[in-house]
């Protein structure tokens, strides 16, 4: 009974998504390029908004998640498997492919299948999506969802002939300890291989990615790109609030816990300088339970002057940059990355850690200054320094704009991820 009940249910949403996928193409002629990832990403979003009035047929494979719901204003032609479509205003973007299985459940009188939210039914999904619309390029964002499920589904499948894979890693995470995990590598190594062509935020990642087998020829031409597909550069400097010498806000955007980053060792740094760095405001980003539990731990005194955040809209997170006169990022493990870029831009003084991906990119006390994420005397001390030395802030915001005009503009950006997906798909 269980094993019909799954075959019935199994044929009726597959009918179903048959039914719901898009119907005529109102971009005959142009190549397709079908991406993988997170909707509800910054990153994924602002990647895809680089393709904005280019010739080129854009989709979106929206993963499963229980936020992955597209933004009101999204106008990207997107599969979703998370809400109810109709409630948007831009629902004839997306169509519905229902990500879910019959679960047998014991109650009262007998067995019960329901139908239960689960992530086993995307690989039939993607299949179904690559055989019917026949992509020129696949862009996975993102290594552990994204490009693993791709490469499961592609294998599992046969998919091989049908686009030209591109594996963006994003920053740090998605190998700078996972290699090193004699479980995970040689699956990493598998998907790494098999990808035609390799993007990243960092040098550091093609590094690996070549000792882990990856040709040299399969690594991107256009180099080390920002997973957000670089800075609005003009926008950011005008909206400069004051000189930086001249402004008292101190911007943490990552106040969380994360195998990423520490939160605690910044709160000791906060109470260790906090009389050398008045009168300022410290706001908080992001910021989760087990944090938000330590903040209270604070002097009031303190407290008075921070303003604890949720997640906000990156437009949010952006105003605050442009009023900010620090800020304050250090991680353990990271890429080139986003928010120490969008501060330059901004006039906001970086405090970051010295990882060799961040290395690579600016100089301590030039652009910068470093501090380690688990040293709380580092970090405070760092703190004091960019919260007194107005000449030290000033001289760097200029050479910041200058640095991130010349390499991470997303106004000369923008042409060449074009031109990189055309030669893709080209036959």
């Amino acid at each position: 009974m269980n094993y019909v009940l799954n075959f019935l249910y199994t044929t009726w949403i597959r009918n179903f998504v048959r039914s719901r996928d898009f119907g005529a193409d109102p971009y005959p002629g142009r190549p397709k390029v079908l991406f993988i990832g997170l909707v509800e990403s910054t990153h994924t979003q602002s990647w895809i908004g680089l393709l904005d009035g280019a010739r080129l047929n854009v989709r979106l494979f929206a993963l499963s998640t229980p936020n992955g719901i597209p933004p009101v204003d999204w106008n990207v032609r997107t599969y979703v498997s998370t809400g109810d479509q109709s409630t948007s205003s831009r629902a004839f973007t997306r169509r519905l492919y229902p990500n879910l299985k019959l679960t047998r459940l014991a109650v009262a009188g007998g067995d019960y299948y329901a139908p239960t939210f689960s992530r086993r039914n995307d690989e039939e999904w993607l299949r179904h999506i690559i055989l019917t619309w026949r992509p020129d390029v696949i862009h996975t964002l993102g290594l552990d969802w994204a490009g693993e499920l791709y490469f499961k589904t592609r294998r599992t499948f046969g998919l091989e002939g049908i686009g030209k894979w591109v594996l963006q890693l994003w920053g740090g995470s998605d190998l700078a300890l996972s290699r090193l995990n004699p479980e995970r590598a040689p699956l990493i190594a598998q998907v790494l291989k098999a990808c035609d062509q390799l993007l990243s935020d960092n040098q550091e990642n093609f590094k690996y990615a070549a000792e882990m087998g990856l040709p040299e020829s399969r690594i991107s031409t256009i180099g080390p790109v920002p997973g957000i597909g670089g800075v609005d550069v003009e926008a950011l400097e005008r909206s400069w609030s004051d000189r930086p010498s001249r402004r008292r806000l101190i911007l943490w955007p990552k106040a969380y816990e994360c195998p990423w980053s520490k939160a605690l060792p910044v709160f000791e740094a906060l109470k260790s300088c906090w009389p050398q760095i008045q009168p300022c405001e410290i706001h908080m980003l992001a910021m989760d339970r087990d944090t938000r539990m330590w903040f209270w731990d604070l002097p009031e005194e303190m407290r008075r002057y921070c303003y604890i955040y949720d997640r906000i809209p990156r437009r949010d997170v952006l105003e605050l940059m442009a009023k900010a006169r620090v800020m304050l990022a250090p991680t353990l493990v990271d890429g080139t990355p986003n928010t120490m870029l969008e501060a330059m831009a901004s006039g906001a003084f970086p405090i970051v850690s010295p990882l060799a991906e961040i290395r690579d990119v600016v100089a301590n006390e030039r652009n910068v200054l470093f501090a380690r994420n688990l040293y709380p005397d580092e970090i405070a001390d760092a703190l004091r320094r960019a919260a007194t030395d107005d000449g030290l802030v000033d001289r760097a915001a200029s050479h910041n704009l200058e640095l991130v005009r010349r390499l991470f503009d997303r106004s000369t950006i923008i042409p060449r991820i074009i031109r990189c997906y055309e030669e893709l798909a080209a036959p």
